[in-house]
């Protein structure tokens, strides 16, 4: 039958479906080079804000750590390290 004919090479519905997969491949090579391979994903940006948590909570434990090292400091190492400041 010819309706197999017509399967087999391809309509013009094909068309804009390779046009757009070229595009995408030229946009996606150009957008490679600029960036130069770091194209930003979901998964990209959520493992930098846990990474930024991460050190934003080693900066609070070690001002929580300098502020309880102070507390404790005796009276007179108190006069002196204000002394040499």
């Amino acid at each position: 039958m010819d309706n197999t004919l017509a399967r087999q090479q391809g309509g013009i519905a094909d068309l804009p479906r390779a046009v757009l997969s070229a595009a995408y491949g030229v946009i996606d090579s150009a957008s490679r080079v600029v960036a130069g391979d770091r194209v930003r994903t979901a998964r990209g940006n959520a493992w930098e804000a846990i990474c930024a948590d991460r050190a934003r909570a080693d900066q609070r434990d070690e001002v929580r750590r300098h502020v309880a090292m102070i507390v404790t400091m005796p009276r007179v190492a108190k006069v002196k390290a204000r002394s040499l400041t």
